[in-house]
């Protein structure tokens, strides 16, 4: 059991039979009354984020997480199919349960399936990834002073804004956390 006076940013609890992870929390002691908690908690099947305040002494059990290393094997229809490289047990996810994760990740990439008790909640790209550029429009040499960007379409089908220098066929970096491109390869 985890005490709401040990909470800290990251931890996984369940609350009122749902999975919380920790986003935010705040240890509070007003001048008058007693101290308390107060947290930013997401629900990680739905991703909603709730505040909440707790006493100090309240316990919660730990939710356990599981994180499996997977390979993507392809899409078919509304279905994607991942296949555990050890035991080479594949399973078949909706889009609804994979939601966007999935467009920055090509076929037979690796990426991380978590679950709690057995339900699949979330699926996690590698952070970085390095994908081709299939279209874009061509970038004119002194268009701007600054930095500006235009948007490409990469191998996977997303839309990314890269710096005009970029062209088609050349091979671009991008964060998944943000969607952003972070350089040429």
């Amino acid at each position: 059991m985890i005490s709401a006076g040990d909470f800290r940013n990251g931890i996984t609890v369940e609350i009122e039979g749902n999975v919380f992870q920790i986003v935010e929390f705040q240890h509070v002691k007003p001048g008058k009354g007693a101290a308390f908690v107060r947290t930013k908690l997401k629900n990680i099947k739905n991703g909603g984020v709730v505040e909440k305040t707790f006493r100090p002494t309240e316990k919660f059990p730990p939710a356990r997480i599981d994180r499996k290393d997977m390979q993507y094997l392809y899409a078919d229809g509304d279905m994607f199919n991942f296949m555990d490289t050890e035991s080479y047990e594949q399973i078949a996810l909706s889009a609804d349960e994979v939601g966007d994760a999935l467009k920055f990740v090509k076929e037979n990439e690796m990426v991380k399936v978590c679950s709690h008790n057995g339900s699949v909640f979330a699926i996690e790209p590698p952070l970085f990834v390095e994908l081709e550029i299939t279209e874009t429009e061509p970038g004119f040499k002194g268009d701007t002073a600054t930095g500006a960007n235009k948007p490409a379409i990469v191998e996977t089908g997303a839309q990314v804004n890269v710096p005009l220098f970029v062209e088609i066929g050349d091979k671009i970096k991008i964060d998944t956390r943000t969607g952003e491109y972070l350089s040429r390869v």
